[in-house]
Protein backbone atom coordinates (compact mmCIF):
# COMPACT_ATOMS: atom_id res chain seq x y z
CA UNK A 1 0.00 0.00 0.00
CA UNK A 2 1.62 3.72 -0.96
CA UNK A 3 2.78 5.63 1.65
CA UNK A 4 1.75 8.69 -0.01
CA UNK A 5 -1.15 9.78 -1.94
CA UNK A 6 -0.65 12.57 -4.59
CA UNK A 7 -3.78 13.43 -5.59
CA UNK A 8 -4.58 16.11 -8.81
CA UNK A 9 -8.15 17.68 -8.95
CA UNK A 10 -8.65 19.52 -12.24
CA UNK A 11 -11.35 19.36 -15.15
CA UNK A 12 -10.59 16.77 -18.02
CA UNK A 13 -9.72 19.48 -20.82
CA UNK A 14 -7.56 22.07 -18.58
CA UNK A 15 -3.98 22.61 -18.62
CA UNK A 16 -1.41 21.49 -16.36
CA UNK A 17 -0.71 24.68 -14.77
CA UNK A 18 -0.79 28.38 -15.47
CA UNK A 19 2.66 28.40 -17.78
CA UNK A 20 2.64 27.33 -21.07
CA UNK A 21 4.28 24.28 -21.79
CA UNK A 22 7.58 25.85 -23.85
CA UNK A 23 11.40 23.60 -24.32
CA UNK A 24 12.47 24.72 -21.61
CA UNK A 25 10.48 22.27 -19.58
CA UNK A 26 10.43 23.82 -15.74
CA UNK A 27 8.10 21.29 -14.64
CA UNK A 28 10.82 18.78 -15.04
CA UNK A 29 8.60 16.33 -17.03
CA UNK A 30 9.12 15.79 -20.77
CA UNK A 31 6.71 12.89 -21.83
CA UNK A 32 3.47 15.21 -22.49
CA UNK A 33 5.42 18.27 -23.96
CA UNK A 34 3.87 20.41 -25.99
CA UNK A 35 0.27 19.27 -25.51
CA UNK A 36 0.09 21.34 -21.86
CA UNK A 37 -2.66 19.37 -21.13
CA UNK A 38 -3.51 18.11 -17.42
CA UNK A 39 -4.42 14.67 -18.15
CA UNK A 40 -1.00 14.14 -20.43
CA UNK A 41 0.43 15.97 -17.36
CA UNK A 42 -0.61 13.57 -14.75
CA UNK A 43 0.25 10.64 -16.56
CA UNK A 44 3.73 11.63 -16.92
CA UNK A 45 3.81 12.58 -13.71
CA UNK A 46 2.54 8.77 -12.73
CA UNK A 47 5.32 7.59 -14.71
CA UNK A 48 8.26 9.63 -13.05
CA UNK A 49 6.96 8.92 -9.50
CA UNK A 50 6.40 5.01 -10.00
CA UNK A 51 10.07 5.31 -11.73
CA UNK A 52 11.50 7.33 -8.44
CA UNK A 53 9.27 6.07 -5.63
CA UNK A 54 7.82 2.38 -6.74
CA UNK A 55 4.98 1.38 -5.17
CA UNK A 56 5.78 3.84 -2.13
CA UNK A 57 3.67 6.77 -3.66
CA UNK A 58 0.20 6.82 -5.41
CA UNK A 59 -0.91 9.16 -8.06
CA UNK A 60 -4.83 9.93 -7.95
CA UNK A 61 -6.39 11.68 -10.45
CA UNK A 62 -10.04 13.63 -9.27
CA UNK A 63 -12.01 15.26 -12.46
CA UNK A 64 -14.47 17.65 -10.81
CA UNK A 65 -16.35 18.48 -14.54
CA UNK A 66 -19.78 16.81 -13.71
CA UNK A 67 -19.22 16.47 -9.73
CA UNK A 68 -17.22 18.21 -7.33
CA UNK A 69 -16.52 15.87 -4.00
CA UNK A 70 -17.45 17.58 -0.85
CA UNK A 71 -14.17 17.51 0.83
CA UNK A 72 -13.08 19.22 -2.81
CA UNK A 73 -15.84 22.33 -2.40
CA UNK A 74 -14.76 22.65 1.40
CA UNK A 75 -11.31 22.85 -0.29
CA UNK A 76 -12.06 25.62 -2.63
CA UNK A 77 -14.28 27.54 -0.15
CA UNK A 78 -11.94 27.92 2.05
CA UNK A 79 -9.09 28.22 0.58
CA UNK A 80 -9.66 29.57 -3.17
CA UNK A 81 -6.58 27.37 -4.49
CA UNK A 82 -6.00 27.80 -8.11
CA UNK A 83 -6.78 24.57 -10.46
CA UNK A 84 -4.75 21.96 -10.87
CA UNK A 85 -5.32 21.69 -7.06
CA UNK A 86 -2.38 19.40 -5.74
CA UNK A 87 -2.89 17.70 -2.22
CA UNK A 88 -0.61 14.95 -0.81
CA UNK A 89 -1.80 12.78 1.63
CA UNK A 90 -5.42 15.17 1.48
CA UNK A 91 -3.51 18.25 2.52
CA UNK A 92 -3.87 20.91 0.28
CA UNK A 93 -0.03 21.96 -1.02
CA UNK A 94 0.47 25.22 -2.73
CA UNK A 95 2.07 24.49 -6.04
CA UNK A 96 -1.07 25.22 -8.52
CA UNK A 97 0.60 23.37 -11.40
CA UNK A 98 2.28 20.20 -12.22
CA UNK A 99 5.58 20.35 -11.12
CA UNK A 100 7.77 17.33 -10.72
CA UNK A 101 10.64 18.54 -8.57
CA UNK A 102 8.04 20.79 -6.32
CA UNK A 103 5.93 17.90 -6.10
CA UNK A 104 8.84 15.37 -5.09
CA UNK A 105 9.60 17.93 -2.37
CA UNK A 106 5.61 17.61 -0.71
CA UNK A 107 6.47 13.91 -0.89
CA UNK A 108 9.75 13.83 0.60
CA UNK A 109 8.59 15.64 3.26
CA UNK A 110 5.07 13.81 3.82
CA UNK A 111 7.42 10.82 4.51
CA UNK A 112 9.42 12.10 6.57
CA UNK A 113 6.46 12.89 8.67
CA UNK A 114 5.73 9.30 8.56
Amino acid sequence: MAEVTVEIVGFAESECGPFPCDETRSCGLETCYPSNSLMDAISALRDELLAGYGDTVEVKTTLIDEEVPDYVREIVEERHPPIPIILVNGRLTSIGRISLDLIKEEIDYALEES
